[in-house]
């Protein structure tokens, strides 16, 4: 599939926005606080807080350069606001009132007049008419100055990177970490914005990319702090459609109880009121633009957050926690309170679901038991599933280790815990949807079904997910996707068919993720091929993971041509014998640039050369030449490639001999890729083969001959297991070129012929991605 990584907009669409857009606004708070900023009309937006400590405050930002959107949907960056004025009405409760000390103040973050870095902090208050919670506010930019009061230091307004408008909850104090008598809930609405004077409207990115086969995920705790209708524009501009895998997360969506003096995730299921109400807006702008979201709950929670209780663990008694920073643990299926809190937390964001119309669509994310990755030990044994285990249990302390009889009953016992922790999550949803829920499971084969730990399948990826416990299964396996472990990824996609048995139209796949920017020009090709390959597969239900990481890198998906390459391609040879009279052209495209003094400097353009033929001194009869005729017809003339077998090079061994296992060199193995391309080596030039004849390949794996691997088309031979690092791979072949006609008219004299002149029949190689 076509694709490229854009890093600017050029030359594509864009259009003009009114400057301070609600749509792109931002929140920014400290944790265990939380916030959100959603729009309600085109010139109005909220933002919800849920604050916990005295010195808690939150930001609502605006940002002079658009660093979250799509390169070719961002804003363009303009930073002078002189003579630019804002307007807009505040409305507040629950937080600081406009008057107080510490109310509401916006910071501006530039450069003054000579340059040098300042902040500036303009007390809205001094520029409000109307009461504390109830105000009409303008900003003339060139005017306004910072302070408590006016007079103040006039701001200057011609290099200003970002502003924030700082919201505090009712009972602040600066800088104390001390825990507010109660929670405190505070909203804010900015409407009526407007803004004039110069640079009052800016470009914006604005393109619409064609709908394209493939889908999107989001994740919640990757793009709280926007306004789902700045994500939903970035997902249609880029061509996604259908569903949307919508990942909640694990750390920004549930409310914070105190329970003896510490904050943790509410018992009940609770939602906090600032992702209650964003979900609420995205649901329903998802629903309206067409979109059917799918609420995506993991088992996954902030420790910080997460009863101890809770918690897997392994045999020792050590907390099962992930790399992130700060770190997320795994709720246990054995404790009946933790999978309760689930279930409430999913029918609450299946509820919202519903409510904004959408369809009851609801996946299980990722549900496992943790193995610790520095010793292999399982997280089976918090101390309930050890009194459920009775007299079953028994220590695994690493899943690398052989694993003897009663260990294995074991990790099957633990299976079934978790496959019915599952199932009841699902029922519950399934009780609790006014229509009929469908429900999806993700499952990560890298971790479920990694080859050092060959048992662990028996734990976290049970038996009683089998077909049809759930209505698809999602499977994932970036980690193997981007380091080129091909051969584990087949191997797994058999093992998952043979396990649950899931047909391959109620299977879906997800196809990413780009951790480090620094890593999408190497990522995102293979995450592309991903997707082409689960296409090959009959995948219908096709997920990029994850859109902030496409709108971080420029990712840029093309919808698939009308015409396929299978459709411009005839895999039929070209029915006449070439003789030696067949003229034969090596071609290759090299830019000669000449001195002054008359030196040469040469750029080799192509790295392969281009093969062209003119196969008319072939045709000997009135019958052959019919035939000719017959064959550029059917193939549209240059429409349709075929094959043809050059005269001069059409074997492995010096282009005419019998082909050995030991003719070319295709590459060394390194333990991980699995599939190696058959090449022709001309010296430092080499020529991808695609076209090799059936039943004529030999390969051989340090100079002795395999037959554990398959010719999976295009010339590219795929092991079944990845040689060893270090061994030479080598094979033997005869093979075919790849051409088409060169011209749409073919020109044949029957007079000429029937003197014995040749007609010109001029051919042209195809270029063919392996």
């Amino acid at each position: 599939m076509a694709f490229w990584l854009a890093a600017s907009r050029q030359r594509q669409d864009s259009d003009w926005i009114q400057r301070f857009d609600p749509r792109f606004w931002t929140v920014n708070f400290p944790r265990p606080m939380m916030a959100s900023v959603v729009t309600t009309s085109a010139n109005s937006l909220r933002v919800d807080c849920e604050f916990h400590h005295e010195g808690e405050l939150a930001g609502l930002i605006w940002d002079s350069e658009d660093a979250l959107d799509h390169p070719l949907l961002a804003y363009r960056t303009v930073r002078d606001y002189s003579h630019c004025v804002l307007r807009f009405r505040w409305q507040s409760s629950g937080v600081l009132p406009l008057d107080a000390a510490n109310g509401p103040t916006l910071t501006i973050e530039g450069r003054d007049a000579a340059g040098q870095v300042r902040s500036w902090y303009v007390r809205l208050w001094n520029y409000a008419s109307g009461t504390v919670e109830d105000a009409r506010i303008e900003l003339p930019f060139s005017e306004i100055a910072s302070g408590w009061s006016l007079p103040g230091e006039a701001v200057w307004p011609k290099d200003i990177d970002r502003m924030f408008i700082s919201l505090a909850p009712q009972g602040y104090v600066e800088a104390s970490s001390k825990r507010l008598a109660n929670r405190v809930n505070g909203w804010v609405t900015i409407s009526e914005m407007n803004c004039e004077g110069e640079n009052a409207v800016i470009e914006i990115g604005d393109i619409l990319l064609p709908a394209h086969e493939e889908q999107i995920a989001i994740s919640y705790d990757d793009s709280f702090n926007q306004t789902p209708a700045r994500l939903l524009r970035n997902a249609e501009g880029l061509g996604y459609r259908g569903r949307i895998v919508h990942y909640v997360g694990m750390s920004h969506y549930y409310r914070l109880n105190d329970y003896g003096g510490k904050l943790e995730t509410a018992f009940g299921g609770a939602l906090c009121e600032p992702a209650e109400v964003w979900h609420a807006d995205y649901f329903e702008r998802a629903v309206a633009q067409g979109y059917a979201p799918i609420v995506s709950l993991s088992y996954e929670v902030l420790d910080q957050d997460c009863p101890i209780w809770w918690t897997q663990k392994a045999w020792d008694g050590t907390v099962a926690l992930t790399g992130w920073d700060p770190p997320s643990t795994l709720l246990t299926p054995s404790r009946p309170q933790a999978m309760q809190f689930l279930q409430k937390v999913a029918v609450n964001f299946v509820t919202l679901l519903e409510q904004a119309g959408g369809k009851p669509l609801f996946q299980i994310g990722e549900p496992w038991w943790w193995v610790q990755p520095d010793t292999g030990a399982p997280c089976i044994f918090d101390g309930k599933a050890k009194m459920d285990f009775g007299d079953a249990l028994v220590p695994i302390t690493d899943m690398r280790a052989p694993l003897d009889e009663d260990q294995l009953a074991l990790l099957d016992l633990a299976g079934e815990m978790l496959s019915q922790s599952t199932i009841d999550l699902a029922n519950a949803v399934r009780d609790a949807a006014v229509g009929d829920a469908e429900i999806l499971l993700l499952a990560f084969t890298p971790t479920l079904l990694d080859p050092e730990m060959p048992e662990l399948h028996r734990a976290s990826l049970p038996s009683g997910w089998a077909y049809p416990a759930f209505d698809r299964l999602q499977l994932e396996d970036y980690d193997w996707l981007t380091t080129g472990r091909d051969a584990n990824r087949r191997i797994a996609y058999a093992q998952v068919e043979d396990k649950l048995g899931y047909p391959v139209h109620r299977t879906d796949y997800l196809s990413g993720f780009v951790l480090d920017p620094s890593d999408a020009e190497t990522l995102w090709p293979l995450i592309d091929a991903g997707l082409d390959e689960a296409r090959s597969r009959g995948v219908e239900q096709r997920f990029v993971w994850a859109l902030p990481q496409i709108q971080r890198d420029g990712y840029v998906r093309l919808p698939t041509p009308e015409d396929d390459e299978m459709q411009a391609f005839d895999d039929v040879a070209y029915p006449l014998a070439l003789g030696r009279d067949t003229q034969v052209s090596p071609e290759f495209s090299t830019s000669v640039a000449v001195t002054a003094s008359g030196h040469e400097r040469r750029n080799a353009l192509w790295s392969d050369a281009r093969m062209r033929y003119d196969v008319g001194p072939g045709v000997r009869s009135q019958k052959e030449l019919a035939t000719l005729i017959g064959f550029y017809r059917a193939r549209f003339g240059p429409a349709r490639g075929f094959r043809l077998r050059d005269p001069f090079d059409f074997s492995s061994n010096e282009g005419d001999g019998a082909p050995g296992m030991s003719d070319e060199l295709l590459g060394f193995g390194d333990g991980v890729v699995s599939s190696f391309q058959l090449v022709r080596n001309y010296g430092e030039q080499v020529r991808p083969i695609t076209r090799p004849q059936d039943g004529t390949i030999a390969v051989s794996v340090d100079g002795i001959a395999s037959s554990a691997w398959t010719h999976v088309g295009k010339g590219q031979i795929r092991f079944l297991q990845p040689p060893a690092p270090g061994a030479e791979i080598r094979a033997g072949f005869l093979f075919d070129v790849p051409v088409r006609f060169a011209e749409d008219r073919l020109d044949i004299s029957g007079a000429t012929f029937a003197a014995g002149e040749a007609p010109s029949v001029p051919v042209i190689e195809v270029r063919e991605a392996p």
